[in-house]
């Protein structure tokens, strides 16, 4: 389970994931600089901390390396909000508390990201779109156009396609 990023590891890790491709120090370095006063040997030193706690992988490119994330910002933040949550002697509590500090577009994500991750309230998982036109094809001209089939009170209402 990873720890947390220090300040300078942070970043460094917020260029490489922000950038999407293999970088040298010297990048990351000029571009810090814009920022603060540091060392090419600062970032070179926590670039390679970073590969040996398996962060970013680097590959030899002449006489310096490139290096690349391992795995994304979100998969860095969920990972570290699964270790504070399972820390918790109240995990309900700790989830309550949590909520309750987030805010109207964070709390929208967390209702985006439910409607992927479980089955919507009907009980049947969510289809890609490319699923989901095809069994569209299949309803009858009614559902497939948006119009409630059966009792109205047991639609759930329009998705919003965010």
């Amino acid at each position: 389970m990873p720890r947390q990023l220090g300040d300078l590891e942070d970043a460094v890790m917020t260029r490489v994931w922000q950038w999407n491709r293999p970088v040298t120090v010297r990048e990351v370095l000029e571009d810090l600089q814009q920022e603060r006063s540091i060392a090419y040997t600062t970032v070179m030193t926590v670039m390679d901390n970073l590969h040996q706690k398996g962060w970013v992988r680097r590959e030899v490119d002449g006489r310096a390396y490139r290096y690349t994330a391992v795995s994304t910002r979100a998969a860095y933040s969920a990972a570290l909000m699964n270790e504070a949550w399972s820390h918790s002697d109240n995990p309900a509590a700790a989830l309550v508390a949590f909520f309750g500090m987030m805010s109207a577009e964070q709390r929208e994500a967390l209702q985006d990201a439910m409607r992927i991750v479980l089955p919507d309230l009907h009980g049947t998982p969510e289809l890609p779109p490319d699923e989901a036109a095809d069994e569209a094809a299949d309803e009858p001209a009614g559902e497939a156009a948006g119009e409630p089939a059966g009792d109205p009170a047991d639609d759930a209402g329009p998705e919003t396609g965010r």
